[in-house]
């Protein structure tokens, strides 16, 4: 299981503790310090939208040129989360071949079976 996001991030952060609280062997890979690389997201495009990738909230997407954001297309997400690895909605949890994107209790509990 790897769980990728940045380390200081609130959102990662809980999800690592919900992770450890429960005895559940990972790996993190920090996007910032570790990288981003076109096959990371490929695969988790293989379970989710781009649209569910791209954090529409973050400081980066709000820093970036309005013409940018305003004519951005579904195929131009992936280029732009490499460009700008802090856009990927963190944490991206890979498991079993399955992608989850952001974290919440319930949705760690479903998918754990807990």
């Amino acid at each position: 299981m790897k769980l990728y996001g940045i380390k200081n991030c609130d959102t990662v952060k809980k999800a690592r503790h919900w992770l450890e609280s429960r005895h559940l062997d990972y790996q993190f890979h920090d996007l910032r310090s570790d990288g981003l690389d076109r096959e990371m997201i490929a695969r988790w495009l293989t379970g989710v939208d781009s649209e569910q990738l791209l954090n529409r909230r973050s400081t980066t997407w709000k820093s970036l040129d309005s013409h940018i954001r305003d004519n951005l297309r579904h195929d131009d997400i992936p280029d732009l989360l490499l460009e700008h690895p802090t856009l990927v909605k963190r944490p991206v949890l890979e498991h079993n071949n399955s992608v989850l994107v952001g974290f919440s209790e319930q949705t760690y509990n479903t998918f754990f079976g807990l």
